[in-house]
């Protein structure tokens, strides 16, 4: 279970984990990013590729049955994660060792076990010892082992927080100077991430935490969120009305400069 209580309602987050008491606190920036697709280019894919949002089969209508009701800017949010994991613990484990055929029998931690041909099952160290083709005796030694685990990883979630590969580099000559006041101009045409901060830290900590036993003891656990980025990524819109008044969307990457 997670729970993420906003401080002073500033952007960040305090987050209470249920193996151990940790306290994660992390930033949230946003960057928005400088359309490099002027308005007339964006007109001039629409006016090329209108018809076929409209394409039925092998026919598609002809451009003047196709009107450009309105062709509009707006931002859509990504949201980017990058995190730390730190963890000790213990998780059972078996390791195969290999002994002479001559070996008559092995001591561990002072127990003596005696080699013998076929399975068997020996002591309370729970070893199995059986003979191979290779004149080779070999020892199933189950036991325990201390891990220290440490990863980073780092995730992209788009608007509908589906995960994927980030298609956008946040090069400092596409990055807008004043990222509150863009927003502010297209409040009205910004789509705020559908994922909440809480969901998509989530996701991150399961990713950090996939390497972990399952079988495990005496956990300690460190969780790091450097921070999370929500990155506004400039979309054309045109909405388009064509035969029999059936109304489509045609989007524009304002970055790419490609229709999604």
């Amino acid at each position: 279970m997670l729970l993420i209580e906003y401080i002073n309602d500033k952007n960040h987050c305090l987050l209470h984990c249920n193996v151990r008491l940790s306290y994660l606190v992390y930033t949230i920036k946003k960057v928005v990013l400088r359309p490099i697709l002027d308005i007339n280019d964006a007109e001039e894919i629409v006016e090329n590729g209108k018809t076929t949002r409209f394409r039925t089969m092998l026919q598609k209508p002809k451009k003047t049955e196709v009107h450009v009701h309105s062709l509009k800017l707006s931002y859509e949010a990504f949201l980017i994660l990058s995190g730390k994991y730190n963890a000790d613990y213990y998780r059972k484990a078996t390791h195969e060792i290999n002994v002479d055929s001559n070996v008559r029998e092995i001591i561990v931690a002072g127990d003596t076990f005696p080699i013998k041909r076929g399975k068997g099952v020996f002591g309370k160290l729970g070893t199995k010892i059986k003979s191979s083709t290779r004149k080779k005796n070999q020892i199933d030694l189950e036991l325990e082992e201390h891990v220290f685990l440490y990863e980073e990883k780092e995730i992209a979630l788009d608007h509908h927080g589906k995960e994927i590969k980030m298609p956008y580099k946040m090069s400092q000559k596409f990055i807008e100077s004043y990222p509150k006041r863009t927003l502010e101009k297209t409040k009205n045409n910004v789509k705020k991430p559908e994922i909440t901060y809480e969901a998509a830290a989530k996701r991150l900590i399961r990713k950090l935490k996939k390497s972990v036993s399952v079988s495990k003891r005496n956990l300690e656990e460190k969780i790091t969120i450097d921070e999370i980025i929500e990155l506004y990524v400039p979309i054309y819109e045109a909405r388009l009305i064509g035969p029999k008044k059936n109304v489509k969307i045609m989007r524009i990457d304002g970055i790419r400069k490609k229709i999604l």
